[in-house]
């Protein structure tokens, strides 16, 4: 009986064993599975941020920035510059630059309340007036209908008096000459004013306008007058059409029109109609 008893406690024993080592395998093995699929999640969304960034990243680089608003008054005004420098020998990138300058790119009040782009005072103007603090308060400043007419009045400024005939003496493309005139002629009382018309000039290589201007004058400009009255001109090297319809009078649209052009380009030897 007491050999019976010891076999039944031994295979007792045995399978309390079995169950308790049975139970305890499964369940670090689950454990251990679990840790595992966080720890694969975990990596997978870091590599899935690393590469949005990298999208986000790239795009950034790929913004224009839009024109700066310097760029943007010289694009405007560069022609009327240019067809001021025809008339009157003033070169194109000395105006521009005082232009950018004295009007703040455009924005400064005077310009954009009274189309004052050279902050030229009254001197016994009869025309329409603004009032503005500059050396003193409230000093008179000229106003006008249109910015063109700035330009015209601020070429007449300069040949019209005295003070400025020696610097009608410098060539037209001697920008660094004509900044130290103006400065030296009493133009402006910043003694850094010509350092400032130069940077300008050269930062925005303004002096290109200068050659364009003379490079035009190599070639023969020719103007033929019908018999109907009707203006051929034959273009020339910087010839544009709106520097021919402020040459002639007219408008952009109406010698497009005559001549049927579908753009504004323009070929050296193209023989253009002028509506009169």
């Amino acid at each position: 009986m007491a050999s019976n008893r010891i076999k039944i406690n031994f295979k007792y024993v045995v399978l309390v064993m079995a169950m308790v080592a049975f139970s305890c395998g499964p369940k670090k093995g689950i454990v251990t599975k679990k840790k595992q699929q966080k720890e694969k999640t975990k990596t997978v969304e870091v590599v899935e941020t690393k590469e949005i960034d990298k999208v986000e990243t790239s795009e950034k680089e790929v913004e224009v920035k839009p024109p700066t608003s310097t760029a943007l008054y010289i694009e405007t005004y560069s022609e009327i510059a240019k067809d001021e420098m025809r008339k009157y020998k003033i070169p194109a990138s000395i105006t521009l630059a005082q232009g950018i300058l004295e009007s703040a790119s455009g924005k400064g009040r005077l310009a954009v309340k009274a189309n004052n782009h050279f902050g030229i005072k009254c001197h016994g103007w009869t025309g329409a007036k603004i009032y503005h603090d500059d050396d003193s308060l409230q000093e008179c400043f000229r106003k006008y209908r249109e910015a063109k007419s700035s330009y015209e009045d601020h070429s007449k400024f300069l040949t019209g008096r005295g003070r400025y005939a020696d610097l009608f003496k410098l060539k037209q493309d001697d920008y660094k000459g004509w900044a130290r005139g103006l400065k030296k002629a009493g133009y402006a009382t910043d003694r850094k004013y010509p350092d400032k018309l130069i940077g300008l000039i050269e930062r925005y290589k303004l002096y290109e306008y200068d050659q364009e201007v003379l490079g035009s004058k190599e070639e023969t400009v020719k103007i033929v007058r019908v018999n109907s009255g009707t203006t051929i001109h034959i273009v020339a090297k910087g010839d544009t059409l709106y520097s021919l319809s402020k040459r002639y009078n007219t408008t952009v649209d109406a010698i497009k029109s005559m001549n049927r052009l579908s753009s504004n380009a323009l070929a050296i030897g193209q023989e253009l109609k002028i509506p009169n």
